[in-house]
């Protein structure tokens, strides 16, 4: 679905204003974020492990309440309406939640009679949906023999029994091996097209890139950049050519040197790695191959290159002036806050 033309004109479907959310220690997982998502967009949150998506998207979905800051969600306010926005939302969390010895179709019926779907309105609403996911087939199948991108697909599914005009999926892809992963993009882009709001939290910028309207940027619990895929990675500046040198640190220096100095490459930014050296331009993709011939021309070998697109780091590096870990652990997201509305009781 296009993105809307205007964030005054169209409805948001989330709006949030200084959002914090502090842990029993005193961490600060989410520090004063602002954000705002009209009614249809596919939105991107990007961010390494740790970062505060996850926290985030979880407060949004009223699963976590906030330490301070406004939040509404579909125009419900997440402190005192937790239970219409529930009612009004769809969310996949990254591990799937259907029940593996129901078949498809029993899991899918199943979270109709959970989200109170009428019952008139099941079998069409059933067969719809496995349908959309591309479920139809093996319906009658139970979810243990299914392989991971069709279970996440079923998740998907059941996700969206009550047609919420807002879905959060939070990771939705990992683990999957690229050809499932392809086939659930291609079904978010359905819903999305159908006119559902999506709010996608991922770590990879190619999915953001394929699949988002526009995006932000989390890290430490602060969003450091947004704007579209494109001009995220304009930020970057260009394509990137990885080289592996045989070679010390002297050998790296002087291919950082010559690089530097290369004609074809003048807004070039060159870094020195542990196997050899990392070259993003503009013009990467034209002229890489000239670089590896001028430093085989000074006598220095070449033993593995690689053009690419900017990563997640590379964006962070372009932002921050440093890497992230977008391994490392999500312990920090896992704590319990210090301060939490009280979604349970209602």
């Amino acid at each position: 679905m296009s993105p809307p033309n205007s964030t005054e004109t169209v409805p948001a479907a989330v709006d949030v204003e200084g959002l914090e959310l502090v842990y029993g220690d005193g961490t600060a997982a989410v520090d004063g974020v602002d954000m705002t998502v009209p009614e249809g967009e596919f939105f991107g949150f990007l961010g390494p492990n740790g970062a505060g998506k996850t926290t985030t998207i979880k407060v949004l979905s009223t699963l976590l309440g906030p330490t301070s800051g406004t939040v509404h969600v579909n125009g419900f306010d997440v402190r005192t309406e937790p239970r219409k926005i529930r009612e009004t939302i769809g969310y996949m969390a990254q591990e799937t939640s259907i029940d593996p010895e129901l078949t498809a179709e029993e899991n899918i019926r199943f979270a109709c009679e959970a989200y109170g779907v009428p019952r008139g309105d099941r079998d069409q609403r059933v067969d719809e949906l496995l349908d959309l996911v591309d479920l139809a087939d093996v319906a009658d199948k139970r979810a243990e023999e299914f392989s991971g991108g069709m279970k996440k697909r079923l998740d998907a599914a059941t996700a969206l029994v009550h047609r919420p005009p807002l879905v959060f999926l939070d990771e939705p892809t990992t683990g999957l091996d690229p050809k499932a992963r392809n086939r659930l993009w291609d079904y978010f882009r359905r819903i999305n097209d159908r006119g559902t709001t999506i709010f996608l939290t991922t770590q990879y910028l190619e999915e953001a890139d394929q699949l988002c309207d526009r995006l932000a940027v989390i890290l430490d619990g602060q969003i450091v950049a947004d704007g579209s895929p494109s001009n995220l990675k304009r930020r970057v500046g260009g394509d990137v050519l990885d080289l592996e040198l045989d070679g010390g640190v002297d050998v790296r220096a002087r291919a950082a040197t010559i690089a530097r100095e290369f004609e074809a490459f003048p807004d070039a930014t060159v870094d020195e790695t542990d196997e050899g050296i990392t070259v993003t331009a503009e013009s990467v993709r034209q002229h890489g191959t000239d670089l590896l011939v001028a430093l085989r021309d000074a006598g220095l070998t070449v033993v593995g290159f690689n053009i690419r697109a900017p990563t997640l780091d590379d964006v962070f590096l372009a932002i921050t002036g440093d890497t992230v870990d977008a391994e490392s652990t999500d312990a920090v997201e896992d704590e319990t806050p210090a301060s939490t509305a009280s979604e349970v009781s209602q």
